[in-house]
């Protein structure tokens, strides 16, 4: 018969490995949690990604529609920009390259002057006056040079003049007004793209303007989306500047009218619900 300390010794024993086995249960439920967390976080920043692309490329009745028509043509001839190269003075060389996939909504109205020594230190200031107010921009000339130089030029030939913001996206992670397409079908552009200038370290802040793209390579164009939340996304697109606070406030009026909801539940947003139309774009100096 056992006695009254081998009776507790086996107590003890027993106590200690369901404290073992609680403990490993536990380990074994956070793990599952962080997981759980890290697949969200991924689902949120691909679903935002695909979002981006998805205004880009296309602004087509369906949802479904303005998915997939981001996606480049197969049949259109390849073509391809050249990373921007630094000269000795510090200027940058870029490379903008004709658009020939046959998009009926493009606009030509020429390429920047002298690509072969584009600035690239300073800043660039417009204001983008719009029917809801004036939204001062500022490029960086330094982070984006090509970028910089091509929005400023489409400005000069007033090429953004009149036109409408096709889409705005109203999500706490992602919110964001989409601009830039004189053809208001969200597939428009100018005659010539260019690639992308990214680093990884880019991100989207609140405040930031940065430029869309069809997802593919070397295929960044006049569209630009304007950030009135920190925006969550991987750094595919070139972040070209700011919006000054006063912009910020107008952006903050527009996103709280909502859009229309077109493209719910994918890609998400639609044309906002106060509509949008950049009356001029201004180089201010």
């Amino acid at each position: 018969m056992p006695t009254n300390k081998q009776r507790r010794e086996a107590a003890q024993r027993r106590l200690q490995r369901q404290l073992e086995r609680r403990a490993q249960q536990a380990r074994k439920r956070r793990r599952t949690l962080l997981v759980l967390v890290a697949a969200a976080a991924v689902l949120v920043v691909v679903g935002a990604a695909a979002l981006i692309t998805s205004i880009a490329g296309g602004d087509d009745e369906s949802a479904d529609a303005a998915a997939t028509s981001s996606a480049p043509s197969s049949s259109a001839p390849a073509s391809s920009a050249a990373a921007p190269t630094t000269n000795a003075d510090g200027t940058v060389s870029c490379n903008y390259v004709p658009d020939d996939s046959g998009n009926p909504n493009l606009t030509d109205v020429g390429t920047p002057p002298s690509p072969e020594a584009t600035p690239a230190q300073g800043t660039t200031a417009l204001l983008m006056t719009t029917g809801q107010g004036d939204l001062t921009l500022t490029l960086d000339r330094a982070a984006a040079p090509c970028a910089a130089a091509s929005f400023t030029h489409l400005a000069q030939q007033g090429f953004f003049d009149g036109s409408p913001c096709h889409r705005e996206v109203n999500q706490e992670s992602f919110g964001v007004l989409q601009c830039g397409d004189p053809s208001g079908t969200g597939q428009g552009g100018p005659s010539y793209k260019y690639g992308q200038e990214v680093t990884a370290a880019t991100t989207y802040p609140r405040g930031t303007i940065a430029m869309a793209n069809t997802g593919a390579p070397d295929s960044t164009g006049s569209q630009f989306f304007l950030c009135f939340t920190d925006t969550m996304l991987d750094p595919d697109y070139t972040a070209v500047g700011t919006v000054d606070e006063a912009g910020l406030a107008v952006l903050d009026q527009i996103a709280a009218a909502g859009n229309d909801g077109a493209f719910e539940p994918a890609p998400g947003g639609g044309a906002p619900n106060t509509p949008v139309t950049i009356e001029s774009m201004t180089v201010l100096s």
